[in-house]
């Protein structure tokens, strides 16, 4: 059998209980048995690659399947316990298809459907001698004609859409495929789809208006089962103790479910707890060009918002639906909700940001792009930047806040502290390759602008206060008043950073000190 009862989710699903990190998330079994049958049986899940579809889509093909029993592969597993387990464990015909893969020689869309249709139409010759030798015009008519009721589980549907071959006829063909397989059909008693983009991203029609799309911003239903929740990466570091809870959540959380609570990249998660490093793990699995992508479709429109957000300031927008219904991402709106249909960009009541470390490393390469214009010459100097701040080169360091700021880049004029933390980030990028970069980060009697925390022992720390119409001095004196220097505690020599603009004068100051443990200021 290559789809009907197939052998493979089974495998598969097996693979993933054996394996040394797993999250039960059965119980999304429970919740999907619900519609069987029913008129809301059509179920789409659409989420960012790497954040359990396909997992979760073995999983229910293990359960349902008729073709095999699988009760060992459920006994410890929450949904075991359910009242209702055994009613749906093995009680049906499952056609489970991952629409990603491909036949080995495939130059075209005829190729890819034409092994689709045989082999769908092989595994129901087999598995219902009475229809050998007879000729059906549609697929659809050789299911009805079995006279049973199916599930079906498509995963990565949307993928062939990404292959270069796919003319707009193509693509409307496979809709119509879709539309004709389960559309209207008695004999599906469930179609369980997932996706990376909206089902309107493709369908503008009725095509697959039948069926239910879950996403990050609308789903109430199956929210916690995409994604880890905090609740279940702090019980994986209670048992993986390589990594802490707290780099684990300031690399991989950022995410948001419908109701505002956070979600954690799984595949981030279980690589750095099985690893015992954080780094960059999902963004290393796909094309992260995507993100320079959709910024390089306007770069006028969407360049000041990436600045924004990598120097850590939230952009307050209203994203239709989470959509990213038009291809032709021509407008900000557009761009923008693209980049949170990816998994880029995390949006939340009004408010989009960069998710978390591991993204903001990737948006940072994006702004030394030759598409950024300015920008990029801006990001070039700013090794310049961090060796002068490290040398206590004072004049340098005011001399190249002077060269930004008098670039004619609208954002970056001084109308409020955001421009000037934007100028800061740009100066400082390269900076992010040794330090981490705090903006504002909490201390006990306030809070100090930027705080770099070394990443390597042999780096001083560094503690930048602005101020705007006062004098670096006076940022110098507030960083020693706050007790800002309690959160560099650890961090041996220290690097003590004022900056003050005058706006009257168009003047940028600077002034520097080195706070060493158990000496006195130099």
């Amino acid at each position: 059998m290559y789809y009907l009862n197939t052998d493979g989710p089974v495998k598969m699903f097996g693979m993933v209980l054996r394996d040394e990190i797993y999250v039960d998330k059965s119980l999304l079994a429970q919740k999907v048995s619900q519609s069987i049958g029913t008129w809301n049986r059509f179920i789409c899940i659409t989420r960012p690659r790497r954040f359990g579809k396909t997992m979760n889509a073995n999983m229910l093909g293990a359960y349902y399947t008729k073709g095999f029993d699988t009760s060992s592969l459920f006994t410890s597993l929450a949904l075991s316990q359910t009242p209702e387990y055994k009613k749906h464990l093995n009680c049906y015909n499952v056609v489970h298809i991952d629409f990603s893969a491909r036949p080995d020689f495939c130059d075209c869309y005829e190729d890819y459907i034409r092994d689709i249709l045989s082999s769908l139409r092989s595994d129901l010759a087999n598995a219902y001698p009475a229809l050998k030798g007879r000729e059906y015009s549609s697929i659809s008519r050789m299911f009805q004609e079995t006279g049973d009721s199916f599930i079906f589980i498509f995963d990565e549907w949307d993928s062939v859409f990404c292959e270069p071959y796919m003319t707009r006829q193509n693509k409307e063909a496979f809709l119509r495929f879709l539309k004709g397989l389960l559309k209207d059909k008695p004999y599906v008693a469930l179609a369980y789809m997932t996706g990376v983009l909206p089902i309107a991203k493709y369908s503008s029609g009725s095509e697959l208006n039948m069926f239910r799309e879950y996403n990050f911003m609308n789903d109430q239903v199956f929210k916690t089962y995409f994604g880890l929740t905090a609740q279940e990466v702090k019980i994986l570091c209670d048992t993986h103790k390589g990594v802490s809870y707290e780099e684990l959540k300031q690399w991989y959380d950022g995410y948001y479910m419908s109701d505002s609570q956070g979600l954690f990249n799984p595949r981030s998660v279980c690589c750095a707890l099985a690893e015992g490093v954080c780094r960059n793990y999902w963004t290393e699995t796909g094309p992260m060009n995507e993100i320079a992508d959709c910024i390089e479709h306007n770069v006028s429109e969407v360049r000041e918002d990436i600045v924004h957000m990598v120097a850590g300031i939230p952009i307050e927008i209203q994203l239709d639906g989470y959509s990213a219904a038009e291809q032709s991402l021509t407008h900000r709106n557009e761009i923008l909700s693209a980049m949170v249909v990816y998994g880029f960009l995390s949006y939340n009541d009004g408010v989009l940001r960069i998710p978390n470390h591991e993204l903001m490393e990737k948006f940072q390469q994006v702004l030394s792009r030759d598409s950024m214009g300015e920008v990029k010459q801006i990001v070039e100097t700013s090794k310049k930047m961090l060796e002068a701040t490290l040398a206590m080169d004072e004049q340098t360091v005011a001399h190249i806040l002077e060269e930004v700021h008098d670039r004619e880049i609208p954002f970056l004029v001084y109308n409020d502290e955001n421009a000037l933390s934007c100028v800061i980030t740009l100066c400082y990028l390269y900076a992010r390759k040794d330090y981490r970069i705090e903006r504002e980060e909490k201390t006990g009697k306030g809070y100090c602008d930027y705080i770099f925390y070394p990443k390597k022992a042999h780096k001083p720390a560094i503690l930048l206060e602005l101020k705007v119409n006062e004098s670096p001095e006076n940022a110098l004196m507030q960083i020693h008043s706050k007790g800002y220097l309690q959160k560099a505690a650890d961090c041996g020599e220290v690097l003590l950073v004022g900056i003050g603009y005058d706006k009257k004068q168009k003047l940028h100051q600077c002034r520097i000190e080195k706070q060493t443990p158990g000496h006195t200021l130099v």
